[in-house]
């Protein structure tokens, strides 16, 4: 059996943490730049404030309805789920971390009552974080999904489905009619993994609801559509096709990437921002123990600034040998940079992807007859960097990201011309003492 806990409208609800004041009013939480809306509670729901809307459309509800917008604060978003999900863990033998706020739990072998386990864990948890979430049980990953969604909604919208359903909800544990019937009075694009697209196909067949997609012929699904979709058909019928994945599958590629503040139109202005996205990203890349075998970078001018002439180049450098050495990564930035600026050009946005990454120490060895003996950056790929990256590294974590970092980033101040927007962040309440 299968349980998804999820924190309901998770950065909303970490900011109603530490600011009560913010219960029962309408609140967004606006993205990097403070751009569009990345987070809603259920009050901002109800004003018709949609997912990723542009701040500049809703704006006018700061007056007329009380709106509340805050900035994205994510290094405190981080640690509340840390947190939250170290409690859950404790439930069960297995879990998969989904996402910030979204676990898998597997509760083969567990005795007792799930409802119950599931309601004690709820509880546990807002007494612990403060935070609300909801439970959904079954016995596949998909019907454990459909289920927290049920228990959202029967919460949420009173009336929508059985008041019993509210926050647990365990649909492994019903007779057949009910499950027909929450099947019924849900719409088909509340299923894991059916987006926009799909619904508006499925919808065109006259599959409209979770009961019309589990009745559908597989066979017709599958070659309309796709495997993907028979398994999530196979899931809705209680046949497990998808396990718990306590051990994610390694990263294939990690980015770094933020609009900026203000436009940047001069080239030492671009190395600066570029040197502070690849150093962030080797960071995480150590990490994650591992090393990129090429570089690629991207700036771009804005889309939206129809006056401005645009811009918008990319290019990807493969390394020598694998790393996530600062020097060796920041170094095939910047250069990368170099070769992509053109004078006249108001760059609104840069990022920096590390790709085809693989095992640190994972490498092919060669007889490098042209060694680049003039080249530092090459020169420190190949001597072993880990004990050298470890300094940094340690004291970021004790004072702070940025505190130790490449000189070409440290042209201006950490709150720079070129940091993104965040006029409206909150403290970071749990990781900074000098904020509270």
């Amino acid at each position: 059996m299968f349980a998804l806990v999820d924190v309901n409208n998770m950065y909303v609800s970490c900011e109603r943490v530490f600011k009560p004041s913010l219960i029962g009013r309408p609140v967004v939480v606006l993205s990097n730049n403070d751009g569009a809306c990345i987070a809603r509670s259920n009050e901002a729901k109800d004003l018709g404030v949609k997912m990723a809307q542009p701040w500049f459309e809703v704006r006018h509800l700061e007056r007329t309805a009380g709106l509340v917008a805050l900035s994205a604060n994510f290094e405190l978003y981080g640690d509340m789920s840390s947190r939250m999900m170290t409690l859950v863990a404790q439930h069960a033998p297995r879990q998969e971390v989904y996402s910030i706020d979204e676990s898998f739990l597997d509760f083969d072998g567990v005795p007792g009552d799930l409802v119950t386990i599931g309601r004690e864990m709820r509880a546990q948890v807002l007494q612990c974080t403060g935070l609300p979430t909801s439970v959904g049980l079954g016995p596949t990953k998909t019907l454990a999904k459909l289920a927290n969604h049920v228990a959202k909604m029967a919460e949420r919208k009173p009336g929508s489905y059985d008041t019993r359903f509210a926050q647990v909800c365990h649909l492994g544990d019903v007779n057949t009619q009910t499950l027909h019937q929450v099947f019924k009075a849900t719409e088909v694009g509340a299923v894991w993994g059916v987006g926009r697209r799909m619904t508006a196909r499925l919808s065109e067949g006259g599959i409209r609801t979770v009961f019309d997609l589990v009745k559908a012929d597989v066979a017709s699904l599958r070659r309309q559509f796709s495997v993907v979709l028979e398994k999530t058909v196979l899931e809705l019928r209680g046949t497990p096709c998808m396990d718990v994945d306590h051990e994610p599958a390694a990263q294939q590629q990690m980015m770094c990437s933020r609009s900026f503040g203000s436009p940047v139109t001069e080239l030492p202005g671009l190395v600066e921002v570029v040197s502070q996205f690849a150093s962030r990203v080797a960071e995480r890349a150590r990490q994650h123990e591992a090393a990129a075998g090429a570089v690629h970078v991207f700036i771009s001018t804005s889309p939206f600034r129809k006056n401005d002439l645009q811009h918008g180049p990319s290019v990807t450098v493969p390394l020598v040998r694998p790393s996530a050495d600062t020097r060796v990564i920041v170094g095939t930035a910047v250069r990368a940079v170099q070769g992509m600026y053109r004078p006249g050009f108001n760059y609104a946005k840069a990022g920096v992807m590390l790709v085809d990454l693989r095992p640190q120490g994972q490498q092919q060895g060669e007889l490098d007859l042209f060694g680049a003996a003039g080249d530092e950056f090459l020169g420190a790929a190949r001597a072993d960097p880990s004990r050298l990256m470890d300094a940094p590294d340690t004291l970021n974590r004790r004072f702070g990201r940025g505190a130790v970092t490449v000189a070409s980033a440290q042209h201006q101040s950490r709150h720079g011309q070129h940091a993104g927007k965040q006029q409206r962040r909150s403290p970071r309440y749990t990781t900074r003492l000098e904020e509270i």
